[in-house]
């Protein structure tokens, strides 16, 4: 046990208000790159788990993102992880995550927070080349971050060994069921030393992840910080009625009349997110994207761009809607009206995080009546309808930027102003067409139509959907070795 947990000990007592990180019984180490990273107050699931981790009790922690959840695991480990040391190929400890980019905010997290400690730590995702990382974990790791499916992959491949692991931690439990990394997950736990120390997060419990806790979990403690699915009061959230043919044309008039100082638009179909991306590049905004058909690399880049400010703007599908950390989004557009009403609070928690207040668009027609039904009953809210973001005729008229073309000649597509950042200083003109058969919008192709009520896919499996993009047919998996020592 390290020398905090008497400190941890004392301070538990089922409560979870804040308090100050320096009370909780964590090293001065820690406590400095905490400062330094600009906190000094836990949040309320941090003062709830993080004496328990302490104390070296299992976890279930209930919390939706932007909750300070990641950090409620990562600081208890670092000084847990400080007393011992690694041995080749067989990691102390090892955190599940559901998705790359959830995978490497957990990376940052370690980064930040563990740079006054010696500890190593190997990022297991897929898209990256495995090279000189594999001997890294040779040499030994304190922390793996994996995903499932590359994990099983390299653990078949016998490059790795498991025995050594007595801290374990599943992150998005609930991610993880939507993707069908459950059965990957048992299998892993199986391959665990018995003893171990399990921690398990996740936003919502339903039935087979309170099945999995059950099966893998000694007496856990149970920490929940708020009701699942509860409306994020700094959240301000709108409906947008809009058509098929006019949501290009709805989505940049509302662009236009918000303070946009960063925003993530979210798309149920890769091929959407490309074309979107696109469109609004052609209009002279700073846009980027960032979906499963794309390497790591420019997964990676893409991230970059948008956390240095070289876009403003970043069109995502759903493997960015949760584990996207950014500071600062000011705006969430739902494009199209998720599917799922899970995936609609992951999605707008990208705002409104750390107390920022924050503003969510959704873009409705008449087909996602259903959907908008079931998100609206999950939440207990009723989400109002937003009265200035769309002219009304836009909703009559079709979207003049078709997939494939370019705006007319000789309109401007100039770069923005002040941070708004990248906007045309005016409407692109309409020039009238010359024939009746230039107002003709070509059919769009079956699959970017929005699929019947009766007919939902299975979002995660469908190949134009980004479905558990770190499963078995991506490319080979790899290590990226990152120390703490700077």
């Amino acid at each position: 046990r390290p020398p905090a947990w008497e400190a941890g000990r004392q301070l538990f007592s089922g409560h979870d208000d804040l308090m100050k990180f320096a009370d909780i019984g964590l090293s001065d180490e820690l406590l400095r790159a905490i400062d330094e990273s600009g906190y000094n107050e836990a949040t309320p699931i941090q003062a709830g788990v993080i004496p328990s981790v302490l104390m070296m009790r299992d976890i279930i922690g209930i919390a939706q993102t932007g909750t300070g959840k990641t950090a409620s695991f990562v600081l208890p480990m670092i000084d847990i992880l400080a007393h011992g040391r690694a041995r080749a190929l067989m990691p102390r400890s090892l955190i599940l995550a559901p998705t790359r980019e959830l995978a490497a905010q957990v990376a940052e997290n370690f980064e930040k927070y563990g740079k006054y400690h010696k500890l190593s730590m190997a990022l297991l995702i897929g898209g990256v080349q495995m090279g000189d990382q594999v001997k890294a974990l040779e040499k030994g790791v304190d922390v793996l971050i994996a995903t499932p499916g590359r994990l099983m992959d390299l653990f078949e491949r016998g490059k790795i060994l498991l025995t050594g692991c007595n801290l374990l931690v599943i992150d998005e439990a609930d991610r993880m069921l939507d993707m069908g990394f459950i059965p990957d997950i048992e299998n892993i736990c199986t391959k665990l030393p018995a003893t171990r120390q399990t921690l398990l997060f996740s936003a919502t419990m339903p039935a087979p992840i309170k099945r999995l806790a059950d099966k893998f979990l000694s007496n856990p403690k149970t920490i929940e910080v708020a009701r699942p699915a509860s409306r994020n009061e700094n959240i301000e959230q709108f409906l947008v009625k809009t058509s098929e043919r006019s949501k290009r044309d709805t989505l940049r008039s509302l662009i236009e009349a918000e303070d946009i100082h960063t925003a993530i638009i979210f798309c149920n179909r890769k091929t959407t997110v490309r074309e979107l991306a696109k469109s609004l590049q052609r209009y002279g905004y700073k846009a980027g994207e960032i979906q499963g058909d794309m390497d790591q690399s420019s997964r990676t880049a893409e991230l970059d761009r948008f956390k240095a400010g070289t876009i403003n703007i970043l069109v995502a599908s759903d493997v960015a809607a949760r584990g996207l950390d950014v500071k600062g989004v000011s705006h969430v557009f739902n494009f199209d009206a998720p599917w799922h009403p899970d995936d609609y609070v992951h999605r707008i928690g990208r705002t409104g995080r750390a107390g920022a207040q924050g503003r969510a668009f959704t873009l409705v027609t008449s087909s996602d009546d259903e959907a908008i039904d079931n998100i609206q009953k999950l939440t207990g809210y009723k989400i109002p309808i937003h009265g200035g973001g769309a002219p009304a005729a836009d909703v009559a008229k079709p979207d003049r930027d078709a997939e494939e073309g370019e705006p007319q000649r000789g309109r401007s597509a100039r770069g923005g102003r002040g941070k708004a950042a990248a906007k045309p200083e005016k409407a692109p003109a309409r020039p009238a067409p010359a024939a009746p058969a230039a107002e003709a919008q070509p059919a769009k192709p079956r699959e970017d139509r929005k699929p019947r009520n009766d007919r939902k896919p299975a979002p995660a499996r469908q190949n134009d959907l980004d479905g558990p993009d770190d499963g078995w047919n991506g490319p080979m998996p790899g290590f990226l070795s990152v120390g703490f020592d700077n």
